[in-house]
């Protein structure tokens, strides 16, 4: 058998497949919906199974409801597909964000320490890549620049804004009194407010960063990346803010999804996997290639009164035609060569055989065997009822010798079975006719 030519085509074919998937996982495990996503695969390894053990009713019904999988698809990963999408393009088109100097950190830093001190409620919105447009609502168009005093004023008790978030683009507050979606992770939210569970609502759809001071409890918070976390004070708060401008900078934005590969190599190395053998199981296993294999000759519609002492050859090799992976992945058990044997009462022994009675498989074709006949050996009369009447040694035990079975039964003992004919009928001229004439059968004298 050929090997497959492998190419460089075909590694890049591999690469990627195998980046695609190594995506589709990663996004999987950022996506709220990833245990709905478990349950689908469950589903479908549960369809799989019942194709392979041939139940019948459930693959009929699963299969209905894959028929409407693309729909239930989009309601369940409706929010993350359109992410997904928005992020598609944002590194299509290559958008950079605006990033905040670092005397723009400074000033938030010390504006949230200050309404910290004061209990003073405010929300701090800084995007990221991705746009900000149809997850926000209402607010005032701004366009100041930032600075700790207009912070404290736009945050203030009597302004009528100081429910709502500002965002701050690079060193500019372009809106204030925004309202951002709210999120319902009660386990991350526990008693915290209605500021907490929109900058949590926006973070989990978008790769922007939130601040959180509590009005409550006069401490800060951080929303980034679907987490909402608790900071102890200014310092805290300075590392998460230059860590944030340095992942969306442009000279560390390289550095930061190389190391978002390295940091997930084991999804890597499963999406590898997985790609490499979708590719060995439909490229070079959907060629269509031809194999010779041994077939065991089996003998059916054997005349009453006969047993079939031998075979020869008891194996003939038949070349097969089919896809690679039906050749080698499957049943073999299902090979056989059948031969009919009725005509062997009327004296024939060798049987001429043909590729249409190879049994075989679907979707493989036998196109050629060799020998093109087998000859059997068969007993008949008493030889064949004491054959018939000696249990057959199993499979693993070697045949007995001939001195070993003892004397074969007597006539007197076993009397040959005869069928009685009718007064003046003859039973050899009745079956001249169903001899045909190119078979060449003489009849016994």
């Amino acid at each position: 058998m050929a090997i497959y030519d492998f190419h460089f085509s075909d590694l890049l074919d591999i690469g990627v497949v195998a980046a695609l998937l190594w995506a589709g996982v990663v996004w999987l495990r950022r996506t709220r919906a990833r245990m709905a996503s478990l349950g689908l695969v469950i589903v479908g390894a549960v369809y799989l199974l019942a194709r392979s053990f041939e139940l019948q009713l459930t693959a009929w019904l699963l299969q209905g409801f894959f028929a409407v999988f693309a729909v239930v698809l989009v309601v369940v990963f409706q929010e993350d597909l359109r992410r997904l999408f928005e992020q598609i393009a944002v590194w299509g088109l290559r958008r950079q964000p605006t990033v905040a100097p670092p005397d723009v950190v400074d000033n938030l830093v010390r504006a949230a320490t200050r309404l910290a001190a004061a209990r003073t409620g405010a929300l701090i919105v800084l995007p990221g890549h991705e746009p900000l447009d149809r997850h926000i609502e209402g607010g005032v168009a701004l366009d100041g620049e930032v600075s700790e005093p207009l912070l404290l004023s736009l945050f203030d008790a009597s302004s009528p804004g100081h429910d709502g978030a500002v965002v701050v683009a690079g060193d500019r507050a372009t809106r204030f009194a925004v309202h951002l979606p709210l999120s319902s992770d009660s386990h991350q939210l526990g008693d915290a407010g209605t500021r907490h569970a929109a900058a949590l609502g926006l973070c989990q759809r978008t790769d922007a960063l939130c601040i959180v001071v509590s009005e409550e409890r006069g401490s800060i918070s951080v929303a980034r990346d679907g987490l909402l976390r608790r900071l102890g004070g200014a310092e805290e708060l300075t590392g998460e803010l230059r860590r944030f401008v340095q992942s969306i900078a442009p000279p560390e934005a390289e550095r930061s999804r190389w190391w978002a590969l390295t940091a997930r190599w084991r999804e890597g190395l499963v999406a590898a996997g997985l790609s490499a053998g979708l590719w060995a199981l439909f490229v070079p296993g959907s060629s269509v290639i031809e194999v010779e294999r041994s077939v065991p000759v089996a003998v059916e519609n054997l005349p009453y009164g006969y047993a079939l002492e031998s075979i020869e050859p008891s194996e003939v090799l038949v070349t097969l035609s089919g896809r690679r992976r039906d050749l080698y992945f499957g049943d073999p058990e299902g090979l056989e060569l059948r031969v009919d044997a009725l005509l062997a009462q009327l004296g024939r022994r060798t049987f001429e055989v043909s590729t249409d009675q190879v049994s075989v498989p679907e979707g493989i074709h036998a196109v050629g065997l060799r020998p093109k006949s087998v000859r059997l050996s068969l007993l008949q009369g008493k030889e064949a009822e004491a054959a018939a009447a000696e249990p057959s040694p199993p499979a693993e035990e070697a045949r007995e010798p001939e001195a070993a079975r003892g004397p074969e039964p007597s006539a007197e003992s076993e009397p040959e079975r005869r069928v009685p004919a009718e007064p003046g009928v003859e039973l050899e001229p009745l079956l001249e006719p169903l001899v045909p004439a190119e078979f060449g059968v003489e009849r016994a004298t």
